[in-house]
């Protein structure tokens, strides 16, 4: 019998080989060995490589792309993290891109070359066959962040009164079809679609039976011009695989897949995690010291600003501070349990206006359950701090002042944690941007307010 607790830990083991994987491709680098990483790197998928890359910095960054620039395809850039895809195009052979671009679905030629400047925007549209160059400045034309920058212009059709048989064999005769597709479209003479069938029921179905007889229930069309956060809100609530793309006049014009609506998704969630800690949207590892300096400062300078209003209500009472010296003890816990009870509600809030679980049939529900949570919360930590502060200073007064702050700063805090965020969206402002630092300054402030206020009036 083994004993317990000596069982290898699989993320240690993991970690482990990453960093023996790391550092025979660091020896590699440094010696000039293209064949030798060409063997690392030879069993890894695309992601993984495009991780390796953007872990490199600097001269092995360089010396990396030189030794191994044959190797770097399409589905490579594709995955290479946006903050230093522009730098890793740079440092590539024209030809080496030009080959990788052709290899490149519309969609992912879009999101290459969108934020380029234009002379190297040009220079990779300049490599494309002539159809596809097209397919890419159409793209290109539809709003940023829109559905028509999303979608791949390679989409499958067939006429809405074609049978599987016809539909298989046109499919078998085609040379231009996507390397991965999960519909067919069904579309009128008009162009505009219809219906589509899964891969799945034509296969299985008999020739001779027309399309219209196994279409999918979960049919919908999007409009180029949404939203791609509406987007990935339509694919996540409806379990959608794919779904057609129309222009104005609802004539189709690509389709969108689920890994594109994925991806926009989780940029979202991630925008929203770094929006609430005030770190930047576009904050990333391989960022440098000065552009993360840049990203935090700005954020950092408007904490600043709240602080001095929050110690701008303490110099109100320096006085009723110099006479009680326990309330100095005891302010920074009413203003830090204030804080975190706002932040929870916050985020709680800031996610469910990003799925749109937070509407106007439910809003005023969710106001008074975050009300009653806070005071509920303010109760239970009153009675707690009060048992507290009266044994600490052996002062029932002083237990009673805390104690009462305590009820009003956290029920305040669930407020405030709610009705910014809903404020805000209101207002047309996203909600995750400013909501954090309004709802500590309303906490600390309101905190130390009602603190120091009841304590002038009760202990001085």
């Amino acid at each position: 019998m083994s004993d317990i607790g000596t069982d290898p830990d699989p993320d240690e083991e993991a970690a482990q080989r990453q960093r023996s994987l790391m550092n025979d491709i660091g020896e590699a680098i440094e010696a000039g060995d293209a064949a030798r990483l060409d063997a690392l790197l030879e069993p890894m998928h695309a992601a993984d490589v495009a991780d390796i890359i953007e872990n490199l910095h600097g001269a092995e960054r360089r010396s990396f792309l030189q030794l191994y620039a044959d190797k770097i395809d399409g589905e490579i850039l594709s995955e290479i993290d946006e903050a230093i895809r522009e730098e890793v195009l740079e440092q590539l052979p024209r030809d080496v891109v030009a080959e990788a671009v052709r290899e490149m679905d519309s969609d992912d030629v879009v999101d290459l070359i969108e934020d380029l400047d234009e002379p190297e925007r040009a220079e990779i549209l300049a490599a494309l066959d002539e159809g596809d160059r097209v397919a890419v400045q159409q793209s290109l034309a539809y709003p940023e962040y829109s559905a028509g920058r999303l979608m791949q212009s390679e989409v499958v059709t067939a006429p809405e009164h074609w049978n599987v048989g016809q539909t298989i064999d046109f499919l078998r005769s085609e040379e231009w079809l996507p390397e991965q597709f999960y519909h067919i479209v069904l579309v009128d003479p008009r162009r505009h679609p219809v219906a589509y069938v899964t891969l799945g029921r034509l296969l299985a179905a008999r020739r001779d039976t027309p399309l219209r007889d196994i279409v999918e229930p979960s049919f919908r069309v999007i409009s180029a011009y949404d939203e791609e956060a509406d987007v990935a809100y339509a694919f996540n609530q409806y379990h959608l695989i794919s779904a057609p793309v129309v222009d104005k006049d609802d004539r189709l014009v690509g389709v969108i897949t689920i890994d594109d609506a994925m991806s926009v998704l989780d940029e979202e969630h991630e925008e929203d995690i770094l929006r609430l800690a005030g770190v930047g949207e576009e904050s990333a590892i391989t960022d440098t010291v000065f552009e993360t300096l840049r990203q935090r400062v700005p954020w950092l300078m408007v904490n600043l600003v709240t602080a001095n209003v929050a110690a701008l209500v303490i110099s109100m009472f320096e006085g009723t501070i110099q006479q009680v010296v326990a309330l100095a003890v005891l302010m920074p816990i009413v203003a830090s349990m204030g804080g975190n009870a706002g932040t929870q509600t916050l985020t709680v809030s800031v996610r469910a206006l990003a799925t749109k679980s937070l509407t106007g049939s439910n809003v005023w529900r969710v106001v008074r359950r975050e009300a009653l949570v806070g005071m509920l919360n303010g109760l239970t930590f009153a009675v707690v701090m009060g048992v507290v502060a009266w044994i600490w200073f052996d002062g029932i007064s002083l237990a009673g002042v805390i104690s009462i702050a305590m009820v009003v700063n956290l029920s305040i805090a669930a407020l405030a944690g709610i009705l910014i965020p809903l404020t805000l969206e209101k207002a047309g402002a996203d909600p995750a941007l400013a909501s954090g630092t309004f709802v500590t300054t309303v906490t600390d402030v309101v905190g130390f307010f009602v603190f120091l206020g009841l304590a002038s009036a009760v202990l001085v």
